[in-house]
């Protein structure tokens, strides 16, 4: 059976693949991600903030503030808080490229097209295959358009893109008012890969406090219903590799993935859970489950289950919402 697949570009031997996380600090953790067969690394990612504000001009955004409301310098972690500073960043993606034989995907968070640029050169001269740009901005004033914001992230997309010659990915979020209207957009200016989703951590309420609370929760697989319905939209409707991250804990999650479209699957709380060797259980299982269902390749079974193969996608959708209301039962 032939479990290859391509993603940017990229000939990947499988199609499971750690996602952005802390586990690329350690050396010997990304080898053990390779041992159990990573098809490729993706790096953390490299937050705007970290970057001197020289370089990327966000004195008026972060120091201003400060000035005026002193507990605004704390929204921001200190350089100390962060796994890997910007020179630590392409020190280690050097050194991971040395340690291992298959892709390095780095990754940006960011906000400003200036700050991107400079360090999406920084990444591909550091050794980076390919580029994910986490696109993360939350719009909180009522004057800000939503075409505004997709137009943002068109721009920087193309200015990125011109000045680099690598791979370039999209990390999307959910909230687009038309995702497949976006999503061409961004095909059009030539993205080679959409992830799907960036997942948003939500802050909590201190009630006694008066204080945010910010803890991290780890997915589960029921995050993963969102992605697949967006996977399944956006199958065969572009021409950018698509991946799937967020709610992926189980070879069963992964076939789902693919089947609505995905090239490749990213693993992130699962591994941070169980550790990396973890990958290699998935991979086995999912490759047992193709087999004994019969499949010949990957590729047979990618995109086997988008609304692209149904004659009618909006009807199919509104009867599935109907369905479900209606599937309701007291106990």
């Amino acid at each position: 059976m032939d479990f290859s697949t391509t993603y940017l570009g990229l000939k990947l031997s499988n199609p499971l693949m750690p996602g952005a996380s802390p586990l690329v600090v350690d050396l010997d953790d990304v080898k053990r991600l390779e041992d159990a067969g990573a098809a490729a690394i993706v790096m953390n990612s490299l937050f705007e903030e970290q970057i001197t504000a020289e370089q990327l001009a966000t004195h008026e955004a972060i120091d201003a503030p400060a000035e005026s409301f002193a507990e605004a310098v704390t929204y921001f972690p200190s350089a100390d808080h962060y796994r890997l500073g910007p020179d630590d960043y392409l020190t280690q993606i050097r050194r991971i490229k040395e340690a291992v034989d298959i892709p390095v995907i780095g990754s940006l968070n960011g906000v400003t097209t200036g700050g991107w640029v400079k360090h999406a050169q920084a990444i591909a001269e550091a050794g980076a295959d390919a580029l994910e740009l986490n696109v993360y901005y939350l719009a909180t004033q009522p004057d800000e358009a939503g075409g505004t914001l997709e137009q943002r992230t068109l721009d920087l997309v193309r200015t990125v893109k011109d000045a680099t010659t690598i791979p370039i990915a999209v990390k999307l979020s959910p909230f687009y008012s038309s995702l497949p209207h976006f999503a061409a957009r961004l095909d059009e200016e030539g993205v080679d890969g959409l992830v799907v989703f960036n997942r948003f951590y939500q802050p909590d309420i201190d009630i006694d406090e008066l204080e945010v609370e910010r803890a991290l929760q780890l997915s589960t697989s029921r995050e993963l219903l969102l992605r697949l319905r967006f996977l399944a939209i956006l199958s065969g409707h572009v021409k950018a590799s698509l991946a799937v991250t967020g709610g992926v804990h189980t070879a069963t999650d992964a076939v789902k993935a693919v089947m609505t479209g995905a090239h490749t699957v990213q693993l992130v709380s699962c591994l941070l859970e169980q550790g990396p060797g973890y990958l290699k259980t998935v991979r086995e299982e999912m490759q047992r489950w193709m087999e004994a269902k019969e499949y010949e390749s990957l590729e047979q079974m990618r995109g086997s289950m988008n609304l692209s193969r149904s004659p009618n996608p909006s009807a199919f959708e509104r009867a599935n919402y109907a369905h479900i209301l209606q599937s309701w039962t007291p106990r």
